[in-house]
């Protein structure tokens, strides 16, 4: 063989198989390296008493204890930012943030010395604090970015630590923060529920529990498989797309098309256990489970209930239709169109009634069709016919559809730029009304009646 034409092979099988091989990869894979970004309150209040000492001293122990402990771990790294420590209260300085130890391996010991150090001054601008922390996170890194907020107040410099939040959620740059209230009143948790998970120090135990709860549900291994349950509450349902969506932001997660093995188990997929999801079927129409709770370090199993079948609606000659014939779905009590698809077609459904319309001329309906577990509905609609209308001058025509009670619904006008129209009409009794530009007067209008059957065609001429 050809020295080129093996090497050409060569490639070309090097090129299926990673194409192969990246088909198969998952597409959920967190990042190794997690970032913990601690804000810490070092505002005047933090000097309050705390049951036998202050609450500054407590938060300054217990955090730097808790940065001792996380050397070992390779993958995670660490900063630390302050806010209302530099200025005296009095002053009211709302720009009162540094990030006092920015993120490096193995910085342990540099914010050990900086809590050591610091001391209570000034305001709580949590805000303007969150704002600033955006910045100290490495841009375009493959890391989770994560945030632990401790204070004992809430925001005192007019700004609006919840909208900041949200919208550095949806760009990205963090997770949803981690809000360690110590020594707080209960009233005061909605405030922060807004930002993120609120954690209720009462005492100092309850700190010490919250710093390892915020740690865990960060670095916990959490897996989960979702279960899509046909009518009989049976996890046989599959190969539909299923989105995990952000519960705070609304943004996407991840997703991915649900799949069972040959002994019918889901696949096991790795999730943040940081984030709120709401977990969305992308059935017609799609079924939606919000605020799903997950279990952090365990494997979660979701079950959904999304029963579907099938609806087929076919027609013979419907390739006289030369802009084909669009089915729209719709739900009967609202009219809502749910999917479209082009005729001849098939669709997946919930399992319930819906109304089915199709863009024939005139218009098909069929309404309250029933879509049963694993069936499939066959819906035939009838051959159209052919109608040429021949005119031997242009004019304006248009076409009506009479009923058994002698009323009519027009359905169509006639391109009056043209001498000749070639419709594909539905079986049917109709009428044209058709009058030449050329005429001096409404007498002049031409009215015939004629008869469409199926696969008929025939000429009406003016």
């Amino acid at each position: 063989m050809n020295y080129f034409l093996k090497v050409l092979l060569l490639i070309a099988g090097f090129a299926l198989f990673t194409l192969i091989s990246d088909a198969q990869t998952p597409q959920q894979k967190l990042p190794e390296k997690t970032r913990i970004l601690f804000l810490l309150d070092g505002s005047g209040s933090m000097l309050a008493k705390w049951e036998n000492t202050y609450r500054i001293t407590v938060a300054k122990k217990l955090l730097a204890d808790f940065v001792d402990s996380l050397r070992s771990n390779t993958n995670l790294e660490l900063a630390l930012r302050i806010y209302g420590h530099q200025y005296d209260q009095k002053l009211k300085r709302c720009d009162d943030t540094k990030l006092e130890a920015p993120f490096a391996p193995n910085n342990h010991d540099r914010i050990i010395n900086v809590l050591k150090n610091i001391g209570p001054k000034g305001t709580t601008p949590i805000a303007y604090a969150l704002e600033q922390a955006a910045n100290d996170f490495p841009l375009k890194d493959n890391t989770r970015n994560i945030i632990i907020i401790i204070t004992d107040g809430i925001e005192s410099c007019d700004g609006d630590p919840c909208a900041v939040s949200l919208a550095l959620q949806r760009k990205g740059i963090f997770l949803k923060p981690f809000i360690i209230g110590i020594g707080m009143d209960k009233k005061f948790e909605e405030q922060f529920g807004c930002m993120g998970s609120f954690y209720d120090a009462a005492n100092i135990t309850e700190f010490r529990h919250a710093l390892d709860k915020a740690l865990f549900q960060s670095l916990g291994k959490t897996t989960v498989s979702v279960e899509l349950l046909d009518i009989n509450n049976r996890p046989t349902e599959t190969n539909v797309n299923v989105s995990f969506i952000n519960h705070f932001t609304q943004n996407s997660a991840f997703e991915f098309v649900h799949y069972r093995d040959k002994t019918g188990r889901p696949d096991t997929v790795e999730i943040d256990p940081v984030l709120s999801y709401d977990v969305v079927v992308n059935t017609i129409p799609a079924v939606r489970k919000n605020n799903v709770e997950i279990n952090v370090g365990k494997h979660n199993v979701i079950a959904i209930q999304s029963p579907q079948g099938m609806v087929k609606i076919t027609q013979p000659g419907h390739t006289e239709y030369k802009e084909g014939v669009l089915i729209l779905v719709k739900k009967p009590e609202n009219k809502e169109i749910l999917t479209t698809f082009s005729l001849p077609g098939n669709e997946k459904l919930l399992v319930g009634r819906y109304d089915i319309e199709c863009t024939t001329l005139p218009r098909t309906v069929f309404k309250n069709v029933a879509i049963a577990q694993s069936q499939t509905t066959e819906l035939k609609l009838a051959q159209p016919g052919v109608v040429n209308f021949l005119a031997s001058s242009r004019g304006i025509g248009s076409i009506y559809e009479l009923a058994e009670d002698g009323s009519q619904t027009w359905i169509y006008n006639l391109d009056s730029s043209q001498l000749r129209n070639t419709i594909a009409i539905q079986p049917g009794t109709y009428k044209i009304v058709f009058r030449s530009e050329h005429a001096k007067g409404s007498k002049f209008t031409s009215i015939k009646n004629f008869e469409v059957r199926p696969g008929s065609s025939f000429n009406i001429s003016f």
